[in-house]
């Protein structure tokens, strides 16, 4: 696997390269800072979305885990930019309850790209398992201009 760290806003990301593919977004400095095509691609996209150039993203992107989890991830990157839905949502769309949906948006690998930021619980604004919690929620919906039902 290959890594590199990117310094934004919303504090230091590793990303992480496995084959062709970005497999996994976490807070931190990253263990080596490799360069790879994938991963100078994946960094120029997140400091565009950082600098708010970029509302969407096209990374090669592998999602381990259960045809779920994909499944759920899949429909995080469906939501525009500067949109928000809630877990029942994409319960609904999936045929699933939407407990289960909580439980594999907080198990989304590469957080940001897949925006698992913009879903929300039935009442608002609910956890975040990145770095920072939900003060990294709110400060990446109010970057996409999400976030005026939080002032």
């Amino acid at each position: 696997m290959k890594t590199c760290t990117v310094h934004t806003q919303f504090g230091e990301l590793i990303l992480t390269q496995s084959g062709d593919h970005i497999t996994k977004l976490d807070w931190g400095r990253a263990p080596s800072e490799d360069s790879t095509t994938v991963l100078e691609e994946a960094r120029r996209q997140l400091l565009a979305y950082d600098a708010g150039a970029l509302e969407v993203f096209d990374l090669p992107l592998l999602v381990g885990g259960s045809d779920f989890q994909r499944a759920v991830c899949a429909a995080m990157s469906a939501i525009p930019f500067g949109d928000t839905c809630t877990y029942g949502d994409i319960a609904k769309q999936l045929g699933a309850p939407a407990q289960a949906v909580g439980g594999a948006c907080g198990g989304n690998p590469i957080p940001i790209i897949i925006p698992c930021h913009r879903v929300m619980g039935a009442k608002g604004l609910t956890g975040f398992s990145g770095a920072g919690g939900v003060e990294t929620k709110v400060a990446l919906l109010r970057h996409e201009g999400a976030g005026g039902f939080l002032i």
